[in-house]
């Protein structure tokens, strides 16, 4: 944390300080693994359902953490402790404060598909410029946002920081501590509904953000999406997509032999050739997203196209490549209906019989059944050729697509019977939440 000490985080969060400190000393990263800390971090202990950070704070300590936020002092330790009744709200309380030093541009990124690609991608976007800090793989929530700004240094002219949540009031919690002057919106769609019970539950909860961004800030939507693109914000909106009346839209959209996209991304009267180095409908919406805050950030046409050359998906979203047998698109990391449907519409834009093999969309509430069904009936009436899917609300999938759907009562099953159910040349899409571990589905399909 520049400029930002052990003391202010002590007056930020209300703590009582224990143990001997003989000066104020400047503040690292917050760390919550004490095997990850370096001399100056700030160490909380959290207690986990498996293991109490407090357990390791002598650990930390040893190590050189400036002080340690714990709830219960530590019996024997004299170094540096900041005792509070809730060491989540004091690190909420030390984020907010420490990001109201900083005069740096945060990018705030939400939505219920796409965040981390669209974080990855505004990210290799703006480096084409500036130094640029991200959210670390997905730490996206009221534990790894806070995280995340605490590693903001003076080198960093911008940071790109990605917020997901599951309730109502967690997006205030997130914006509150990270307050974006730009904020990006994804897509409002069908995820956490066990939570947010339905769109509009998620439209109301992910635009939580807005209260915390500077009525001078820009807010940049999704403008294929009815309600991002019915959206209204006392910022500058700016609307991305393929549609006509988008402000920022996507034009001569081509896949490339090599797994690639290549299209021109329109903005006024400015029109910029790209190679997006990765493949998907959704990665389309990436780019824009990355062009349209690198237009806001003042960026050149030339800056914009190579920073998107620079973007590298993160984990299994969307890879796409031939095994040998099959091209297959992996995209195991994680799956709701909107993102499913998305997969859909990519894998009917490559050659060869179009397979679909699909687990289990998770935290869905009360509709998940209907949610899977109509998801099986979308792939069919879009023309895939086969369905075939596991787990407990797989069959669903496989009822909605009708005769050409197939459900296996086990993933092992379904692995086991790949052989017969693939063949050579086929495109091959295989989609499903994290939870329901398809990673085995698609080592399977690289062993055919």
């Amino acid at each position: 944390m520049k400029n930002f000490t052990l003391f202010q985080a002590l007056n930020a969060c209300g703590g009582q300080m224990l143990g001997h400190t003989e000066e104020d000393r400047e503040l690292g990263r917050v760390v919550i693994d004490s095997r990850k800390v370096e001399p100056g971090d700030l160490f909380v202990a959290y207690k986990g359902e498996k293991t109490d950070g407090h357990a390791y704070v002598t650990t930390a300590l040893d190590k050189g953490a400036a002080a340690c936020l714990v709830e219960h002092p530590v019996e024997g330790e004299t170094r540096p402790q900041i005792l509070v009744p809730d060491v989540q709200k004091a690190l909420e309380r030390i984020a907010a404060a420490y990001r109201k030093t900083l005069s740096l541009p945060v990018i705030g990124i939400t939505g219920s598909v796409g965040k981390t690609s669209a974080k990855e991608m505004i990210a290799a976007v703006l480096s084409s410029r500036y130094s640029v800090l991200k959210t670390e793989g997905n730490l996206n929530n009221q534990i790894g946002v806070p995280m995340t700004l605490s590693r903001i240094e003076p080198e960093h002219d911008a940071a790109v920081v990605e917020m997901g949540i599951s309730g109502f009031g967690e997006m205030s919690t997130l914006a509150e501590m990270a307050r974006p002057t730009i904020g990006v919106f994804t897509v409002i769609g069908h995820a956490h509904l066990e939570f947010l019970h339905d769109l509009d539950g998620v439209f109301r909860a992910k635009t939580e953000m807005l209260s915390y961004l500077p009525k001078d800030g820009t807010v940049i939507v999704n403008g294929d999406d009815p309600y991002l693109r019915a959206l209204r914000c006392e910022q500058r909106k700016l609307c991305v997509g393929q549609g006509e009346d988008c402000d920022v839209r996507a034009v001569d959209i081509r896949p490339t032999l090599d797994g690639k996209t290549a299209c021109t991304i329109v903005y006024g009267s400015r029109r910029v050739a790209v190679q997006i180095p990765a493949f998907g409908k959704h990665m389309i919406c990436a780019a824009l997203e990355g062009a349209a805050v690198g237009f806001v950030m003042g960026l050149s046409d030339a800056e914009i196209a190579e920073g998107i050359t620079r973007f590298h998906a993160v984990g299994r979203r969307a890879a796409v490549g031939d095994t040998g047998f099959v091209t297959l698109i992996d995209d195991s990391y994680n799956a709701n209906p909107d993102s499913v449907k998305c997969g859909i519409d990519s894998l009917l834009t490559l050659p060869g019989r179009h397979v679909a093999i699909l687990g289990d969309m998770l935290e869905m509430g009360e509709t998940g059944k209907e949610l899977h069904e109509d998801v099986g009936r979308y792939a069919r009436e879009k023309g895939v050729d086969a369905l075939y899917a596991s787990g407990p609300l797989g069959r669903w999938f496989a009822e909605g697509f009708g005769a050409a759907g197939r459900y296996f009562e086990s993933q092992e099953a379904l692995i086991a019977a790949l052989p017969e159910l693939l063949r050579k040349g086929d495109a091959v899409l295989v989609k499903a939440s994290l939870g329901m571990h398809y990673d085995k589905v698609v080592e399977g399909i690289r062993q055919l």
